[in-house]
C-alpha cells in the first residue's frame, strides 16, 4: 500500500506524539462527529462501510453496536487489548506507535453508542505500551478532547487503562468482562449478550483494537471510501502478522481479498534459506493448519473458510519442510492446556489427555492406535466446550491429523523425524 489507514507510524514520524497526530487529520473524525453527526449516524456509517471486527470472529462492528439498547444507562465501551494469540503482534503496534488513532476510535464508538466511560483492557505483559497509551491518553485530556463537556459540546468521556495478568481465556470477551470486574477470568453463559448485560449487568460493546483503530478515518472519509479497499464482503484493509520460519518477520498492512498466502510470505522475504513451505498457521494456533497446497489462497474472510480454515486474527506462523508437524502440534495443545480456564470437562480434560497421548508418541512408545485416539479425544471436545477455546484447542490436532498423518505414523513406527524437532518444551 502507498499509504496506511492502520500502521501510520510507518508513513508519519513519531505520529504517537499528539501534536503529529493532530497535524494529519487526527481527531478530525472525533471533531466531526461530536459538532456534526448525531450518534446514530456513526452507528450508521460504520455498519455501512462494512467493517468486520478484527480480533478474530468476523463480525459486522457497526451491526454490534446497533445492539445496544438506547434506553438503558450506564452503557460501556470495552476495548480489547488482550492480545494472546500465538503469533499476534498487531495490537501491541497499534499501542506502541499509533495509540491516538486507537483513543479516537473508542471515543467516537462511545459517542455512537452513548456510552461516557471506556476500559482498554490490556493484556498484563503489555507494560511498556500502556505506558505509551496513558501518556496518550492523558494528552487526550489535557487537550479537551476527553473529559467534561468535550469541545463544549456538553458530552463527558472518561476512557481508563486496566492490565489483565497474562491469561489467553481473558481474550475471550466474556472471561474478559469477568476479569475486569475483579473476577475470576472465566466465560459466562450466553445469554445474556454482553449488548444486553456486559460490564456490571449493563449495555456493553466489546471491540478490538485494529477494530476500533480502523473508525476514525471511516467517520472521517464516509464508507464508500473505505469500501475502495478489500472485497465487498470483506471491505477495508487488515493487518497480517507473519511470523516463523521467514526472512522479514512482522505486521504487513493489506487491502483484503487482494494479495495470495504466497505473496504474503514474498513480502515477509520468503522463507529461510529459500525452503518449500509445508504448513501454514493463518491465525496462530486457533484456526486449521493448510498445507503447501493452501498457498494461491486470497487473503479474505470467506476465501480462507474455503480452503478449510479461518483467517481470525490474521496471524501467520509459517512452518517450512525442516519443522516436525507433530512436535508444532504438540507445543500448540500444549499451550490450550496450560491456558484452559478449566471452567468446562471437556476442555480441561481433553487438553490433559491429549497432552498425555502425545507425550506418549513423541518418547517412541505410541502406536496407530494413540494416533487413533488423538483424533477421538478431540471429536469428543468438539461442538461441547463451554466457550471457543475448547474448539480451538481440537484444530492443531484434528487439521494435522487430516493433512500430515505420515508424520504420525512415522514417529510411532520408530521411522527417522524430520529435521529440527525438539521436544524439551
Amino acid at each position: 500500500m502507498d499509504k496506511h489507514i492502520l500502521l501510520r507510524d510507518l508513513d508519519v514520524p513519531n505520529i504517537r506524539e499528539l501534536a503529529v497526530y493532530q497535524a494529519n487529520d487526527g481527531y478530525a473524525a472525533w471533531r466531526k462527529a461530536l459538532t456534526a453527526m448525531k450518534p446514530e449516524e456513526v452507528v450508521a456509517v460504520v455498519k455501512d462501510s462494512g467493517l468486520r471486527g478484527r480480533g478474530g470472529a468476523g463480525f459486522p462492528a457497526g451491526l454490534k453496536w446497533s445492539f445496544i439498547p438506547k434506553d438503558i444507562f450506564p452503557k460501556y465501551v470495552v476495548v480489547n487489548g488482550d492480545e494472546s494469540e500465538a503469533g499476534t503482534f498487531k495490537d501491541h503496534q497499534l499501542l506502541d506507535n499509533n495509540p491516538h488513532q486507537v483513543i479516537e476510535g473508542t471515543a467516537l464508538c462511545a459517542y455512537a453508542v452513548q456510552a461516557n466511560t471506556a476500559y482498554i483492557y490490556l493484556r498484563g505483559e503489555f507494560l511498556e505500551p500502556s505506558r505509551t497509551l496513558q501518556r496518550a491518553i492523558d494528552d487526550a485530556y489535557a487537550a479537551g478532547l476527553l473529559g467534561q463537556n468535550i469541545l463544549g459540546t456538553g458530552y463527558n468521556l472518561d476512557i481508563h487503562i486496566h492490565l489483565g495478568a497474562g491469561a489467553y481465556i481473558c481474550g475471550e470477551e466474556t472471561a474478559l468482562l469477568s476479569s475486569l470486574e475483579g473476577q475470576l477470568g472465566q466465560p459466562r453463559l450466553r445469554p445474556p449478550f454482553p449488548a444486553v448485560q456486559g460490564l456490571y449487568a449493563k449495555p456493553t460493546v466489546i471491540n478490538n483494537v485494529e477494530t476500533l483503530a480502523n473508525v476514525p478515518p471511516i467517520v472521517l472519509n464516509g464508507a464508500q471510501w473505505y469500501r475502495q479497499f478489500g472485497t465487498e464482503k470483506s471491505p477495508g484493509t487488515k493487518i497480517f502478522c507473519v511470523s516463523g520460519r521467514v526472512n522479514r518477520p512482522g505486521n504487513y498492512e493489506l487491502p483484503l481479498g487482494q494479495y495470495t498466502i504466497r505473496e504474503l510470505i514474498d513480502m515477509a522475504g520468503g522463507t529461510i534459506d529459500n525452503r518449500p513451505v509445508k504448513g501454514i498457521l493463518p491465525a496462530g494456533s486457533s484456526a486449521p493448519i493448510l498445507p503447501a497446497s493452501a498457498l494461491d489462497t486470497k487473503l479474505d474472510y470467506e476465501s480462507m473458510q474455503a480452503a478449510g480454515s479461518l483467517l481470525g486474527s490474521a496471524s501467520f506462523v509459517i512452518l517450512d519442510d525442516t519443522v516436525d508437524i507433530v512436535w508444532a502440534a504438540r507445543k500448540m495443545v500444549r499451550f490450550f492446556k496450560h491456558e484452559s480456564c478449566g471452567k468446562c470437562t471437556p476442555c480441561r480434560e481433553g487438553t490433559h489427555w491429549a497432552m498425555k497421548l502425545y507425550d506418549k508418541i513423541v518418547s517412541g512408545q505410541g502406536s496407530l492406535q494413540d494416533v487413533e485416539m488423538l483424533g477421538e479425544v478431540a471429536n469428543s471436545m468438539a461442538g461441547k466446550c463451554f466457550c471457543l477455546l475448547g474448539e480451538f484447542a481440537t484444530s492443531p490436532i484434528l487439521s494435522t491429523l487430516k493433512h500430515f498423518r505420515p508424520e504420525y505414523e512415522a514417529w510411532v513406527s520408530g521411522a527417522k523425524t524430520p529435521a529440527g524437532a525438539s521436544f524439551h518444551t
